[in-house]
């Protein structure tokens, strides 16, 4: 038979960005639990959560564990029974052991010989039973960024534990966590239904929640949230900026939402957009309005977890605390436009970057000249303006806005610049040369952005190299894996083609001029971190193991033609019959000359064989249009014309023995086939194929 489950964990208020990773935890501790423990799962877990509680839901849960049949294997035969056949202690022993006569015992012959052995069916325990152990541990082992204790309890958890509803069938399951006993009651809403619930299933969980003014479920809260903020615009006729990450936190921050709409000074409207919109969502969580043309209004949308009695109280409340807010931008702004933002960059002098790195201004410094050398190699035209942008874009770290919202680096960089009369282009790429902000996030616009902001992080990844602070295994507090992730995305998405070991290689040897470490060392750890990125970044995208090392073990240098490889070696792979036979005449080549490390030179005068005149005169023939080809980044065609040398190859193996006693006759040969071999690697590296 199958049941259903109904476990709530009633707490505290949970901080907003903690809930939908502790709910994915929960279910994933569950489905562990429940598996490891035979519990077959037929209708599924589903979480829901809200400030104050986390709850997990399971249907069609049976009712009790698998049974399974167990084998027990004892004393070999030679030691259970004597000469006559008759049982010794040792059988009575493990019979006994047991649980069964001797006579029930049988004999299993393995390859260590005869051993007395018993089977016999273990029935499971009942689910209930199962869950009053596995739910306490389920408890204290979701994960959380920052855990707590309180009272006299030694537990650790999100948020003080208030209640723990836990029901199988409707049966209370029982046990304590954290000094709280399990029961069949909940609570509802903190303000509007804050009286204790006895609750008897999970039919009778959802409708109750839902009188007691607790949406339970987090996407129709959210939804509930969009609904309310647009309603609440919609009598000053605007527009609410709904911003997902902001809808998130206030539908994690609420059980029953509302919301009401309010206003503030025009004056303000002075300030630059992002400024407003950043001290609304962040230090109170409003949702700024736009008009119908998209211009900011001096209105806001505040969400809240209660109906108000009264709005205009409520509306008046909000509205004092963000008027001190937006006081407060005002006042940093006025501040901060009475010096011109490049003169601000001679500040960074007083800010640590990092122990060992120096100050902000000297990274400055640094990146400054690697972004004019990157320039230099792609866009000399633009050199001038890539040292520009460079030198303003930590310009508004010491700005007072910037110390008071962190989330507006290069933003307000680009703000004060525009007000100060820069170009358009110039002021974008000071916020551009941010972007990526996360993996997959937007990517600069601009050129000029695109190459400070490689130039930025390669000169950070390099920097902690140098310091011997690269990430291990799990661990990467300087988010070293996202820069270099960045720079790949913004090479590929620019075309830019750059030799990466030049450029590396410069940003050392800048490095090398203040700092002492093994450049050498630190370049070839770098450009071994930036190709492993790129691998998993590939591997991401659906390209097999195989052909990108095929690849990237021996070429890593210009992205755009590995990629170019790469697409042309899945293409050949998938569409020429050749493929499989190039790859075993080239491992055949590989394999011959494996242990002679030496360059051998080719004398056609020494050719005793057909085959050998005939491979060596299509390997020309082949080496030259391929080349071709290859300088044209052709590398399918290439491809191609190189698997004309098939059967050139089978006939030289089926008729020339390599390894020939005469010295010259051999080397000469092997000077064949490693010809061969470092010509066919400018495209690909076959013998990484399992054929």
């Amino acid at each position: 038979m199958s049941a259903e489950l109904l476990f709530e964990i009633g707490t505290e208020e949970i901080p907003s960005d903690y809930l939908e990773n502790g709910l994915k935890a929960l279910k994933r501790l569950a489905e562990l639990y429940l598996r490891d423990n035979r519990i077959e799962i037929e209708g599924g877990l589903h979480t829901y959560g809200t400030p104050r509680r986390l709850v997990l839901v399971g249907k069609a849960i049976s009712d009790k564990q698998k049974d399974i049949i167990q084998e027990i294997t004892g004393p070999p035969k030679k030691a259970a029974f004597d000469e006559e056949g008759n049982p010794t202690k040792a059988a009575f022993g493990f019979a006994k052991k047991q649980g069964v006569s001797v006579d029930e015992l049988q004999l299993l012959e393995t390859p260590k010989g005869i051993y007395l052995h018993i089977k016999r069916k273990m029935p499971g325990s009942l689910t209930i039973t199962i869950l009053s152990e596995v739910l306490p541990k389920l408890i204290a082992n979701i994960p959380w960024p920052k855990s707590m204790r309180w009272g006299s309890e030694g537990f650790s958890f999100v948020r003080p534990i208030h209640w723990v509803l836990a029901l199988f069938n409707g049966n209370i399951i029982p046990f304590e966590v954290a000094g709280v006993m399990s029961g069949n009651k909940t609570r509802g809403h903190r303000f509007m239904a804050p009286q204790g619930i006895k609750i008897e299933g999970v039919e009778d969980y959802l409708r109750k929640m839902n009188e007691s003014f607790i949406i339970i479920d987090q996407k129709e809260r959210e939804d509930r949230v969009e609904e309310a903020v647009i309603t609440a615009a919609k009598p000053v006729s605007g527009l609410p900026v709904i911003d997902p990450e902001l809808l998130t936190t206030v539908t994690n921050m609420v059980e029953f939402p509302s919301a009401i709409c309010g206003g503030f000074d025009k004056a303000f409207l002075t300030l630059p957009d992002p400024v407003l919109i950043t001290a609304m969502k962040e230090h109170q969580r409003y949702f700024s309005v736009r008009d119908q043309g998209g211009n900011l209004m001096p209105n806001f949308v505040a969400v809240n977890n209660t109906i108000a009695r009264d709005e205009s109280i409520v509306r008046k409340g909000h509205e004092r605390v963000l008027q001190a807010r937006l006081s407060d931008a005002d006042f940093f702004f006025k501040e901060d436009r009475k010096r011109p933002l490049e003169d601000r960059l001679k500040d960074l002098k007083t800010v640590i970057y990092q122990a060992g790195l120096g100050t902000s201004f000297d990274k400055v410094q640094r990146f400054t000249r690697l972004a004019e050398y990157l320039a230099e190699q792609i866009a000399p035209e633009k050199i001038h303006d890539v040292g520009l942008v460079a030198k303003l874009c930590k310009c508004d770290l010491v700005t007072e806005m910037v110390m008071e919202f962190p989330s507006l680096q290069g933003v307000m960089g680009k703000e004060y610049a525009r007000l100060d009369g820069y170009p358009e282009d110039i002021c974008m790429a000071i916020s551009d040369h941010y972007l990526p902000i996360q993996a997959e996030s937007q990517l600069p616009e601009s050129l000029i952005g695109a190459i400070v902001g490689i130039a930025d992080r390669l000169d950070t990844i390099a920097g902690f190299f140098s310091m011997g602070l690269e990430p291990d295994g799990t661990a990467d507090p300087y988010a070293l894996r996202r820069q270099a992730l960045a720079i790949i995305r913004i090479v590929r998405d620019k075309k830019i083609a750059i030799s990466f070991k030049d450029l590396i290689h410069k940003s050392a040897s800048i490095l090398r001029e203040t700092i002492s470490f093994d450049q050498k060392v630190v370049e070839d750890a770098v450009s071994n971190f930036i190709k492993n990125r790129f691998k998993n970044l590939l591997l991401t995208e659906g390209i097999t193991q195989d052909i990108i090392e095929a690849v990237i073990s021996i070429d890593f240098n210009f992205i755009h033609q590995v990629e170019k490889k790469i697409e042309a070696l899945q293409r050949f792979r998938d569409i020429s019959k050749d493929f499989e036979t190039l790859a075993i005449a080239f491992k055949r080549i590989i394999n011959i000359g494996k242990g002679f490390e030496e360059t051998y030179s080719v004398n056609p005068d020494l050719f005793e064989h057909k085959s050998e005149q005939g491979l060596w005169k299509e390997f020309q023939l082949v080496k030259d249009e391929a080349k071709r080809e290859i300088d044209e980044e052709n590398y399918f065609e290439a491809l191609s014309v190189i698997s004309r040398i098939i059967k050139p190859v089978d006939e030289f193996f089926s008729e020339v023995m390599v390894m020939a006693e005469d010295r010259r006759i051999r080397e000469n040969r092997l000077g064949i086939l490693k010809s061969m071999h470092q010509f066919f690697l400018q495209v690909a590296d076959f013998s990484k194929f399992s054929i």
